[in-house]
């Protein structure tokens, strides 16, 4: 796999010896248990999976070497590169302007931009209309694409089943920039509607099945569907694709029960669920997959409680939150920074989208186990960060170099 150039102060020597070493022994990467810290009275469990993935490290490698190649150039950002606080914080130091907000709301006008800046399409990608307003200006849009490649295999996916007359249903956050972005993409070549979540597929499967009046669809749906959608038409014969960062297993979910539905509405067998139906397995990005695997298996650990790094708008972080806290307490941080205390930790609850302080998070009993894991556009570093940390913050008997040691 190709290697990439990320800036020294998102590694971590401490992390890094871990993953090479759980690399060597796993190079099919089919053992999913996670690697023990042991600190004495503190045991960190380190999901198997974590952090940067090949798309987030290919869209760093890119904006940084963007900024070195262009001295004196203004360079922009269509929005935010991934969705790491730090990241981004430090482009923006180093003079990079963001042009729109995570939800494209336009904070520096396109009319502002000339054919001698730069602009960096971010890894969500964005939308064939904003290519094109790009393109009017003069802007080369490939050339600084950092598009996650398995972002854009799902874009040539839709469309290949486009060109089978096959509608499209985007599972993803319908605010979300990558869900905008396949949105655009799929809706260019064919029927297109985005669903959230298992409910919105279950109301969708009613239209299908006539339950519900087609009427109501347009009302229901609204600001969800491509132009000229016809419900009675165009939900005859269609694929279900993804926002890449949303739960593999509620993905697949969605797409074997809409595939049922379509089974028992035209009473399909095996050889013919593909006049209605078509397979789509292939576009679940497989960073996504191991790390939420990761956790599944990081989660047959007994321990106190578990914490999750990553950016708060972050939706494949979330997730991860998301498995976590069905088992045990569970703190959503974005850096070592929310660890107050051994007393106090203050973290996310990205149901409720607030920051909350909790108190005696940490039991009394020693050793104390943690389970931790982060997202996929978390810098190693700054793992290393809470890890260090908490060891700072609990009376262990081992270091980190110790520590560093088992893993050579």
């Amino acid at each position: 796999m190709k290697q990439f150039n990320v800036p020294i102060i998102y590694r971590s020597p401490l992390i890094a010896a871990i993953k090479n070493k759980r690399k060597l022994q796993d190079k099919m990467k089919k053992d999913f248990s996670p690697s023990l810290l042991d600190f004495g009275n503190l045991r960190i469990y380190l999901a198997r999976h974590f952090g940067f993935c090949y798309g987030v490290e290919n869209a760093i490698d890119i904006a940084f070497r963007t900024i070195d190649e262009n001295p004196g150039k203004r360079i922009f950002l269509l929005s935010e590169m991934i969705h790491n606080p730090q990241v981004n914080e430090d482009l923006l130091k180093r003079g990079v302007q963001f042009l729109q907000d995570t939800h494209g709301k336009q904070v520096i006008p396109f009319e502002s931009i000339t054919k001698d800046d730069v602009v960096i399409i971010p890894a969500f990608g964005t939308t064939l209309a904003i290519e094109e307003q790009l393109t009017a200006i003069g802007i080369p849009v490939e050339k600084y694409n950092t598009t996650c490649p398995f972002v854009e295999k799902v874009w040539n996916r839709s469309e290949q089943i486009a060109l089978k007359q096959y509608s499209v249903v985007v599972h993803g956050k319908p605010t979300h920039e990558e869900t905008r972005a396949t949105f655009s993409h799929a809706a260019a070549n064919t029927p297109t509607v985005v669903v959230n979540d298992m409910q919105e597929a279950i109301e969708l499967s009613k239209y299908i099945t006539g339950q519900k009046e087609a009427a109501q669809f347009y009302t229901e749906f609204a600001g969800r569907f491509s132009a000229g959608f016809d419900i009675r038409r165009d939900l005859q014969r269609f694929g279900v694709v993804n926002q890449t960062t949303m739960l593999a297993s509620d993905t697949q979910t969605i797409s074997d029960f809409l595939r049922q539905v379509m089974i028992e509405k035209y009473q399909l067998t095996a050889d013919t669920i593909d006049t209605h139906f078509a397979d789509t397995r292939d576009t679940l990005c497989y960073a996504t997959n191991d790390n939420q695997t990761a956790v599944y298996g990081l989660l047959q650990t007994t321990a106190d409680l578990a914490i999750v790094v990553g950016g708060y708008n972050s939706s494949n972080t979330s997730h991860l939150v998301e498995l976590c806290e069905e088992k045990l307490p569970t703190y959503f941080i974005s850096s070592e920074e929310n660890i107050i205390s051994a007393e106090t930790i203050s973290h996310y609850n990205f149901h409720s989208r607030q920051q909350i302080t909790t108190e005696g998070y940490l039991p009394e009993n020693r050793p104390v186990t943690i389970l931790l894991t982060s997202g996929a556009s978390c810098p190693d570093a700054m793992v290393e960060g809470v890890i260090n940390r908490l060891v700072s913050l609990i009376s262990a008997a081992g270091d980190i170099q110790q520590v560093i040691g088992q893993f050579v």
